[in-house]
């Protein structure tokens, strides 16, 4: 996981660079090297990274002035959000009948009609809860989550009705 975290953030610094048209930085001169050592990319790994970044940068267009978005005013439609599913709130809502876990495919019917799918996550409770009251979360890019107990990890889950 720290690997994912590193080279996030190697892309967003390389992302706020690539604006400003810098010439490219090596990532061990980025990176502290306690921060490289947890990545675990061999010398060649990293010389064939470097190379390619270096190369993605040069074969980058120049940065165009973009314009602000407009305002939605009266008859003109909303703009779409830039993160779908964070400007939703969370789902409050009672499972109708027993739950006592949960895996992929498994189907929550709540109290308002929704019906939500698990599509990730797996989880065996120590005893049944009958009509339990649940919140399911929005995440980023439309992810949401489903949450038993806020104790308990939550279940990836989609909508389904």
């Amino acid at each position: 996981m720290r690997r994912w975290q590193v080279l996030g953030c190697v892309g967003m610094l390389l992302a706020g660079q690539a604006g400003a048209q810098a010439p490219y930085v090596a990532l061990e001169q980025r990176l502290d090297p306690q921060a490289l050592a947890e990545v675990g990319l061999t010398p060649g790994q990293l010389q064939t990274l470097n190379r390619l970044l270096r190369q993605a940068e040069a074969d980058a267009p120049a940065p165009v002035a973009v314009a602000a978005a407009p305002a939605a005013g009266p008859g003109l439609p909303t703009p779409a959000p830039m993160f779908p599913g964070l400007d939703d709130g969370p789902i409050h809502a009672k499972v109708t009948g027993q739950v006592d876990g949960w895996a992929p495919g498994t189907v929550f019917t709540l109290d308002n009609g929704q019906q939500w799918q698990v599509l990730k996550g797996e989880m065996m409770l120590k005893t049944a809860r009958s009509n339990p009251e649940i919140v399911v979360v929005p995440g980023i890019a439309g992810r949401w989550f489903l949450q038993v107990d806020e104790d308990l990890p939550k279940a990836r889950v989609f909508r389904i009705r």
